[in-house]
């Protein structure tokens, strides 16, 4: 069941869809991706789906059918993926083979005191975020920082509507750490919209699917982030890829990255963040002046090239570690 790798081969990861633009930028890079799919769809299971368009190196494998295949490695993504799924999924044999566990999120529900569902000692663990690699209490040796990787977008910044825009699932229903008590404040002050899954039931203007987001957005004069604690959004990044400029809370990430004036507008004062919005209403130049510095921080933190390479130097690293250790 365990394949032997030769170098000119392509890797052959297995992983569950849990974050479909993530793994749209983690298809980008040259390895094949199996994701189990069942009747039911529900999470993980969901396989290629019709938002995103994933090239032929992401494959659907029927769950039943699995454990009968031969991977280079196992990507763990949730907890649910490492206590439950691989369980259900994967043969005996499959489970000992080279893993590296992506966590996503930043830590919860304590911001210091949150110790990490990984105690796999052999489990390469992966953070987004240096941020989240320092305040998350990890139980494991291996651990590594990948910041996002995103494509060149196939719209750039016009900011002709004199308002914002913020875009995240669920706001209301996930309450203080999306900020929904402060994206209402905002509202109050300063024209903005409000889009996402589930929005539409509270005034927002719904899901705006991943292929048609970048040009949605441009349009907008500035990207709002309200949310507290979290991860370096991909909305975000997107945002600062084609030249959108961000108004952000300064916590988590965001206070190491941007810097506040120049490449965003940032601060833990709402107050001062509804006055640049007002800036950034009131002076479209300025607005596109920001929004180019802010997309050099993007090109430069992330760019696809480094992403791919840093995922290459990860997998090969848990394989080697793997093939060290038998």
């Amino acid at each position: 069941m365990t394949s032997v790798l030769t170098q000119p081969e392509r890797l052959k990861i297995f992983t569950w869809h849990i974050h479909g633009s993530y793994l749209y930028y983690l298809s980008q890079c040259n390895f094949d991706i199996y994701i189990p799919v069942n009747d039911r769809k529900n999470e993980g299971y969901y396989g290629r789906g019709k938002t995103f368009l994933f090239g032929d190196n992401v494959i659907e494998v029927p769950v039943g059918q699995v454990r009968n295949m031969e991977f280079d490695c196992i990507l763990f993504q949730s907890e649910k993926n490492f206590r439950i799924d691989q369980y259900e999924v994967l043969s005996a044999e499959q489970r000992k083979l080279p893993a590296v566990y992506l966590e996503h999120n930043a830590p919860a529900p304590y911001a210091v005191d949150s110790s990490h569902p990984l105690y796999d000692p052999r489990v390469v663990l992966v953070h987004v975020t240096h941020y989240n690699k320092l305040m998350w209490k990890n139980n494991v040796p291996m651990i590594k920082v990948i910041q996002h990787g995103i494509t060149e977008p196939s719209h750039s910044y016009t900011g002709e509507l004199k308002k914002g825009i913020v875009v995240i699932n669920h706001i209301k229903e996930r309450g203080r750490i999306t900020g929904w008590d402060i994206f209402e404040r905002v509202r109050n002050e300063v024209p903005i919209d409000l889009a996402g899954m589930g929005t539409e039931h509270y005034g927002g203007l719904g899901e705006v699917l991943f292929p048609r987001l970048t040009a949605f957005t441009t349009r907008y004069r500035f990207l709002f982030n309200p949310i507290r604690h979290t991860s370096f959004g991909l909305s975000v990044c997107e945002a600062m890829m084609a030249g959108i400029p961000v108004v952000s809370l300064a916590t988590t990430e965001y206070a190491n990255l941007l810097h506040n004036g120049e490449s965003a507008f940032i601060n833990t004062n709402v107050d001062a963040l509804i006055a640049g919005m007002k800036l950034l209403l009131s002076d479209h130049y300025l607005a596109a002046t920001v929004g180019q510095h802010g997309r050099a921080v993007a090109q430069e933190q992330f760019n696809m090239a480094r992403f791919v390479k840093e995922w290459n130097e990860v997998f090969h690293f848990a394989i080697n570690e793997k093939m060290m250790t038998v």
